[in-house]
């Protein structure tokens, strides 16, 4: 019935009943009675009602369709076909009417002919303009074209990294693994919005009182508790608190074994349901059920990747490794663990190591965990991620699989504002940069987001305000400080900018964005020669991947006035995925010295046709 009411069937089905009704009895009762119109009119109108009615019904249904495997779109195919043949019965009616003899049966296939050649025609075009498919893993399903919705929260949460109260100080990462898997169930919830694990774990440690944690994270509770682990014995306490009177709602203790962990894993979240008087769906139950590693040793070593993963640094990234493989060594193949190795061996690739190397690795485990599992959304989401670099078209498709399952997954949320930025549709990545800043506000990744959009929407002003902002924040980030001095050098603050570029490779001379800042501080200051010191083969391997380090370089090179290195950087952006066509052909006045050139020109044309198709 909701589908019916989404699509206007009864609406359609009602208006036409009421219409009908008084076209045919102003046929029949005006047109034939009154007027000596010929009885066929009546016929005629029938007919042409009956034929609109069902090409209506048939456009309406199929178009509110969310699935259209092989992209085939059954209305275009069978609503022309309809009219032929409501046309070929009218006709029959017509000659009728007027006297005219001529053989029905001809009329009725030259109608059908024309129908089956219509449909051979639109199958035939549709199948030569078919995107490619992935082989290895599994069809792609077209892009769903509505825009994106998300559910009304209607309570809010924070779970505060749990104490390790254990003897063992190295039991951390088991206290954060239980804090994640929690947010995690309390994540799918769509009711409820859960400040992320990036976010919460900035809280650890934390003296701040628990009001004030409510208040500045803007939630209604706080979840609040430890973890004692001795051996295989294990106690875990936990306290719901509601943040604004301080006042504890819920509270209680578990004690088992190690090998109880997921059932109390479960039990606290369900007590959070039932304490905040939540209402769980069918899909919300399940996922708050399942448990992606049941085996607690396996589960044991992705805890202990998963806190190395992010450090960025080489050797903790192969420790992950390490521990990941261990994981497969006892648990066997496994999606969460296998796209836990991808993101692994994508970081690597990130951080500038073996990228080739790496890049293969990632793609094999993601494409692994998803013939196990082909909707498992951090595949999806580690797959996105990766097509960033040179297919934002995928990249978009998998990361709103992701999406569908995870809605309220910060990574994926970023995943999708990136690519929606450099293919300039700014307005579908705003709302999902709001969202993200709701649920994980102490990022520094989740805070880029405005000031990175300001930028690829051609507003350096405002895009100064915010990577102003992000640079108090985070002053030594070697990003903040790359993108700041950008951003100051747009805005023609040139003294500030080529500081703040020398900080950064004093800082971090072995960098690859300290080292494009050097180029930036070069082409600002007109040394060619310098500027073509720091291309050395192995960073322009890079640039070359990246889409907005290519662009970044084609403008430099324009300030520079290398016209033909700065065209070749342009056409690498492009080829990369970067066809922000408003930003490129008009916006960013770094280009304005090659926008004369025929080359440029040829681009454009080709960046257009790919801004205005681009399917979001």
């Amino acid at each position: 019935m909701g589908s019916l009411k989404e699509r206007k069937i009864i609406a359609t089905l009602v208006a036409y009943a009421g219409s009908g009704v008084v076209i045919i009895e102003v046929a029949h009762h005006i047109l034939v009675n009154h007027y000596h119109f010929p009885h066929q009119t009546v016929d005629i109108c029938i007919v042409t009602l009956a034929g609109a009615l069902l090409g209506t019904l048939i456009w309406r249904w199929f178009r509110g369709a969310e699935k259209r495997p092989g992209n085939v779109k059954v209305e275009v195919l069978v609503v022309p076909l309809i009219i032929l043949l409501t046309l070929a019965i009218d006709l029959r009616f017509i000659f009728e009417m007027t006297g005219i003899s001529i053989n029905m049966l001809l009329i009725g296939i030259v109608a059908l002919c024309l129908g089956i050649s219509w449909i051979v025609f639109k199958s035939l075009q549709w199948a030569a303009s078919a995107p490619e498919l992935e082989k290895e893993v599994e069809v792609l399903k077209p892009v769903e074209e509505k825009p994106i919705r998300f559910p009304e929260w209607k309570k809010s949460i924070v779970v505060l990294p749990f104490d390790n109260i254990s003897p063992e100080e190295a039991q951390d990462y088991f206290c954060d693994g239980m804090t994640e898997e929690i947010i995690t169930d309390l994540s799918s919830i769509h009711e409820l919005r859960v400040i992320s694990r990036s976010s919460a774990m900035m809280l650890k440690g934390s003296k701040k009182e628990v009001r004030d944690i409510a208040k500045e994270l803007n939630v209604q509770y706080v979840l609040e508790g430890s973890v004692r682990k001795v051996g295989n014995d294990l106690r875990i306490t936990a306290q719901l608190i509601d943040g604004l009177s301080d006042s504890h709602l819920w509270a209680e203790k578990y004690s088992g074994t190690l090998e109880d962990v997921f059932d109390i894993q479960e039990k606290v979240s369900r007590s959070i349901v039932d304490a905040l008087k939540l209402k769980l769906g069918p899909k919300e139950e399940q996922k708050i059920s399942e448990r992606s590693i049941d085996n607690v040793a396996a589960y044991e070593c992705y805890l202990k990747a998963n806190a190395e993963i992010f450090k960025f640094t080489e050797d903790a990234i192969n420790l992950a490794i390490r521990y990941l493989q261990h994981a497969l060594d006892i648990i066997g193949d496994n999606a969460l663990i296998y796209s836990g190795m991808a993101l692994a061996y994508w970081n690597l690739v990130n951080i500038g190591v073996k990228q080739e190397e790496y890049l293969a690795k990632a793609e094999e485990c993601v494409k692994k965990a998803l013939a196990m599992d082909p909707e498992f959304p951090k595949a999806h989401a580690v797959l996105g991620w990766i097509n960033h670099l040179g297919n934002p078209q995928k990249s978009v498709y998998h990361l709103k699989r992701a999406l569908a399952v995870s809605p309220d997954d910060p990574f994926v949320l970023l995943g999708l504002v990136a690519p929606y930025g450099y293919v300039g549709k700014i307005s579908e990545a705003v709302p999902l940069c709001e969202k993200v800043i709701k649920i994980d506000p102490f990022d520094f990744i989740t805070n880029v987001g405005p000031g990175w959009l300001c930028f690829y929407d051609g507003q350096y002003e405002r895009a100064f305000q915010e990577w102003r902002r992000l640079y108090e924040m985070y002053p030594k980030n070697p990003y903040s400080q790359f993108w700041y001095s950008l951003i100051l050098a747009y805005n023609k603050e040139i003294d500030k900018a080529l500081s703040i570029i020398d900080q950064n490779a004093k800082a971090n001379p072995d960098n690859v964005i300290a080292n494009l800042g050097l180029i930036l501080k070069y082409g600002i200051l007109k040394d060619k020669d310098r500027a073509f010191q720091e291309m050395t083969p192995d960073f322009r391997k890079t640039c070359q991947r990246d889409p907005t380090f290519s662009h970044h370089l084609a403008g430099i090179f324009a300030l520079l006035e290398t016209k033909e290195e700065a065209l070749d950087w342009l056409e690498s952006a492009v080829n990369s995925g970067f066809i922000n066509y408003p930003l490129l052909a008009e916006k960013d006045p770094w280009l304005e010295n090659i926008r004369g050139e025929e080359r440029f020109k040829k681009l454009m044309e080709r960046v257009k046709y790919a801004w205005e198709n681009f399917e979001v």
